[in-house]
Parts: structure tokens; C-alpha cells; sequence
């Protein structure tokens, strides 16, 4: 009855982590990859949008990155991919409130969408052992 009640446990929290991370997913797009400039296949987000305000708008951009982030260690992510996210996110700070180059850096770096990346192959490797 234990094993049972384990298992359970397992699959719905293994459910709840997939809906979480296409949650983050979503809010990832949205902040790096929503929009197209017709006519390329350049693709940015409010991120980029946000951060041509100088020195304000990349701030402001913190607020969804490190939501992602804690949610992510809710998740269970590690230490050494927290760090990770930690260090997309301050590249994205730090390069994006440089006046131009900063913008570009916005566009090509996508940090949320590393950081949703680094989160789903956590998950899929946690799914993996517990399968093993």
C-alpha cells in the first residue's frame, strides 16, 4: 500500500513539473521569442522591447527572470543549475544595459529561454533515473 501511495505521489508531482516548466516555457517565449521582424527570422520577446529604455528597462526584466529561476529551484533544479541561470541572467543584465550592443546582445543571447532549457533537461534526467 506504501509503494503504491509513492508511486502516486511520483506521478503527480512528475505532472506538476510538466505543466510548471510549459508554464515557464510560455513566459519564456513571451520574453525572448514572441515577435518576428517581417521579412528575417529574427525573433525577440518583450525582453527586448523592455530593454531598449536605458538603464530602466533591463532592470525591469529581472522581475520574470528571477521568477523563472525560483521557480525552477521549487522544482528542484540543483545548485549548479540555478548557478547556471544565475549567470544567463546577469550576462543578460550586465551586456544588455551597454546602449546598442546591449540590445543586439538581448536579442541573440535569449537568456529565458537557455534558462527554461537548462530547467527541461534537469527534469528529463530526473524522469530518466526515476525510470531506470
Amino acid at each position: 500500500m506504501h509503494d503504491d501511495d509513492d508511486m502516486a505521489r511520483d506521478a503527480a508531482n512528475r505532472e506538476d513539473g510538466e505543466r510548471e516548466l510549459a508554464r515557464l516555457e510560455t513566459l519564456a517565449d513571451w520574453l525572448d521569442t514572441r515577435f518576428r521582424i517581417p521579412g528575417t527570422s529574427i525573433r525577440f520577446g518583450i525582453d527586448g522591447l523592455v530593454g531598449l529604455v536605458p538603464g530602466l528597462g533591463d532592470l525591469a526584466m529581472l522581475a520574470p527572470a528571477f521568477y523563472l529561476i525560483a521557480r525552477a529551484a521549487g522544482l528542484g533544479a540543483p545548485l549548479h543549475v540555478l548557478a547556471r541561470m544565475l549567470i544567463n541572467t546577469t550576462l543578460d543584465l550586465v551586456i544588455g544595459a551597454i546602449p546598442v550592443i546591449g540590445d543586439i546582445f538581448d536579442v541573440a543571447f535569449k537568456a529565458n529561454r537557455r534558462n527554461t532549457a537548462l530547467l527541461a533537461r534537469f527534469l528529463e534526467r530526473k524522469k530518466a533515473r526515476r525510470l531506470r
